[in-house]
């Protein structure tokens, strides 16, 4: 997978401009991000999925965000979508993703629905559904109101029945055609929808004990971490060959170039090695015990919120070091700028994702259902 995607990178890197303009990713890319097999990274093996175990799915998005971020973000939603497919029992499963299909939506329960004759009726619109023009089958979470307690459920249903709302008029990550999806009355089977809080994986490998909202956290830090690289990959480009105007020197021969570049890699690697020990420990308890305990959680939370705030420090030093150079439309330094910062305000690893961190460290109570 990985070679896939490094072959597959400067295709990536070459339609980045047209990407962004037409905020989504071209057809060709999203096949040929299909074949490398990402977009069912989480997908059981008995399905005909990736399973793959999460810090080889780190690396991948890493090196697709480091081609391109809006790219890198369109296969984060994808693959961890994919997890879903280990809660459904497996005729549902197999009907959905027995085949090669792209997946995404939004878990937020902004939704309502109600029960009628085995399916829920759903109505509502949700934000933020990264990839939806691309995908095959969209995810959505509503609230079902019936006689009992008001409680969230994830409802899964072709994306052609999903309207498509055009509000993506953004400051980054533009090319992942991030609109509003909306729901009138749809009815989805009950057997198509699960619950991630309360509901056990049916499936059984290393990868279902690992808790959802945890993988995606480390998806998103491995996009920004990315985008980060790109970042000093463009500006040790640059430093090479321009000069400051009034200097004969390059950037490369100015001290404070040099220590803004040295500061960027030490700040990407630390932070890409705290996610991978993270990632780690977290996958030998999986596999061992079936059971990641909320501490070991806790520590990959903070991992995935770190990579994603190193990856927007690092880039920032790179964006400065670039000068004058660093704000026109056809340098990618100022994209990774614009596009990091989207990153870092996805809400899991914004930060109330420290203060939750914090309070399991300070064992204070907390509510670790998001862990």
């Amino acid at each position: 997978m990985i070679d896939a995607v490094r072959a597959l990178a400067p295709a990536l890197r070459d339609a980045a401009e047209r990407t962004e303009r037409d905020r989504r990713l071209a057809p060709e890319l999203v096949a040929g991000l299909a074949d490398t097999g990402v977009f069912r990274a989480c997908v059981p093996r008995a399905l005909g999925g990736g399973e793959v175990e999460p810090a080889l799915l780190v690396r991948v998005l890493e090196e697709i965000a480091r081609a391109d971020g809006a790219a890198g973000w369109c296969a984060m939603i994808a693959a961890t979508s994919g997890v879903v497919s280990g809660y459904l029992a497996e005729p549902v499963g197999r009907e959905i993703y027995g085949r090669a299909v792209v997946t995404g939506g939004v878990f937020a329960p902004t939704g309502s629905a109600v029960v009628d004759r085995g399916s829920y009726r759903v109505t509502g619109r949700w934000r933020f559904a990264s990839g939806c023009q691309h995908c095959d089958w969209l995810m959505a979470g509503a609230i079902v109101r019936d006689d009992g307690p008001p409680r969230a459920r994830l409802v899964l249903f072709p994306a052609r029945e999903a309207e498509i709302i055009d509000t993506w008029n953004v400051a980054g990550l533009r090319g992942t055609g991030s609109h509003d999806i909306a729901l009138r009355d749809l009815l989805v089977p009950v057997e198509r929808s699960v619950s991630l809080s309360d509901d056990r994986p049916v499936a059984t490998g290393a990868l279902y004990a690992f808790p959802v909202f945890g993988l995606l956290a480390i998806g998103i830090g491995a996009v920004a971490l990315g985008i980060a690289r790109r970042a000093v990959d463009e500006l040790m480009a640059l430093a090479g060959t321009k000069a400051p105007a009034g200097s004969r020197r390059t950037l490369a021969e100015r001290g404070v170039v040099q220590s803004q570049v040295a500061e960027a890699e030490a700040t990407v690697s630390s932070a890409r090695a705290f996610l991978l020990d993270a990632v780690g420990e977290a996958w030998e308890l999986a596999t061992r015990d079936g059971v990641i305990p909320i501490a070991t959680r806790a520590r990959l939370r903070l991992a995935a919120t770190h990579a994603t705030t190193a990856g927007a420090a690092a880039t920032d030093r790179m964006y400065t070091a670039g000068g004058g150079s660093a704000i026109y439309a056809d340098n990618p330094l100022q994209r990774a700028f614009r596009d990091v910062h989207v990153a870092t305000q996805h809400v899991m690893v914004a930060q109330p994702s420290l203060e939750l961190v914090g309070r399991v460290l300070l064992g204070l109570d907390a509510d670790t259902s998001m862990l």
